[in-house]
Order: structure tokens, then sequence, then C-alpha cells
């Protein structure tokens, strides 16, 4: 033990939790929130909207108030998940993949909590990048969807997809435009992206 320990008592223990404390940003989420509620803080600090639904009639109710909201009734979409299909059809959407999207509707592979981002692939994109797809996005997903890393995700499809697995796996974490590029920033897209989030467990 050092001279200055002696005098002052400071242990070992409380240095490095003084440490930790510093480090420690005070926007950061606390690490003990549940899982859901840390997805939900890091997605909506990234700009994107969040709305939590408890059945499928509330989906159907919040599209069509993003409908109304954007007002994009009447305009063509694009959805490569045929369960979502009916979303567009009930409201008369035409989804013609050949011609100008106003915006994409989509399923996703997972929630990543610890940054906020939602994980995709080839399911959900075919073999497009995201800035080929339009800005504007709603994604329908499930709070089981929900996981901790982005590491996390990967296994998950790795066990969910063993014969066919996906490729183009790709995360969108910014959902609002960055006035200031940084490096943080550097290649990446943002996207203006509603999350539809239904209750499954």
């Amino acid at each position: 033990m050092s001279l200055f320990r002696k005098f002052f008592g400071t242990s070992s223990e409380e240095e490095d939790n003084d440490k930790k404390q510093e480090v420690k940003s005070p926007y950061s989420p606390d690490t003990t929130l549940p899982i859901d509620e840390q997805f939900t803080f890091n997605f909506k600090g990234n700009g994107g909207k969040f709305i939590y639904c408890e059945n499928l009639d509330e989906i159907a109710e919040n599209f069509e108030n993003i409908l109304a909201e954007n007002d994009w009734f009447e305009c063509n979409a694009q959805c490569f998940d045929n369960r979502l299909l009916y979303l567009l059809n009930d409201n008369k959407l035409t989804h013609d993949n050949s011609s100008t999207p106003v915006f994409f509707l989509s399923s996703c592979e997972n929630l990543i909590a610890d940054e906020g981002s939602i994980l995709f692939s080839s399911n959900q994109f075919k073999h497009f990048k995201p800035n080929e797809l339009p800005t504007n996005m709603i994604v329908f997903a499930t709070t089981s969807q929900i996981v901790n890393s982005k590491s996390d995700g990967l296994r998950r499809i790795k066990s969910t997809h063993e014969k066919n697995y996906p490729s183009n796996i790709t995360t969108i974490k910014y959902f609002e435009e960055v006035k200031e590029q940084d490096f943080l920033h550097y290649g990446s897209c943002h996207k203006n992206l509603y999350l539809l989030l239904l209750e499954d467990l």
C-alpha cells in the first residue's frame, strides 16, 4: 500500500469504482434496465419513432395513423414480405416494385438493445443495400426479437436459418438526418423509421 493510501485510506476497490463512474457517460442508459427498456432508450436516442402495440388490431390502427400523419394514402409502397401485404391492401396502397415507392414496409431479423439498432438480412432487403431503399420505412417487429447485442442477433440468425443462411446482413442505426457529418456516421445512411412493436411475450 502506498503512503498516500495509508494516510487517506483510499482502497484500490474505491479507486476502481471512481474510475468506472468517471468513464460512464451521463447520457448512457442504466445497464440494469430490462432489455426492452434499454432498446427503447437507445432507439429513441438514435431518432427512431417507436409505437408499442398489444395486438394486431393496434398494429393496423397505428399503421393507418402513420399513413395519415405523413399523407401516404394513395401512394406506392415497397414490401418484400408477403405476410405484411395485407396492411397495404387494406389501405388500398399499391406495391408495384417497378415504380418509385414512397415508403418501405418490412419485418426485421432482430432489435439490438445495446445500440438501439435494427438488424436486417436478405430475407427483408433481398439484394438491395439500405441506401437503395426508400428513406421512409415502417418496420414490424415483436418483443421476442429484442436481443442484447449484435453478436446475439447474428447467433439467433444462425440458429433460426440453419440451412438457408441469409446474406446481405446489415443494421440500421441512424433514424434522423445528421446536420454535421462526423466519422461515426461515415458510410451510413439515415432512415425516417417507424417501429411497430408487437408484444408477444
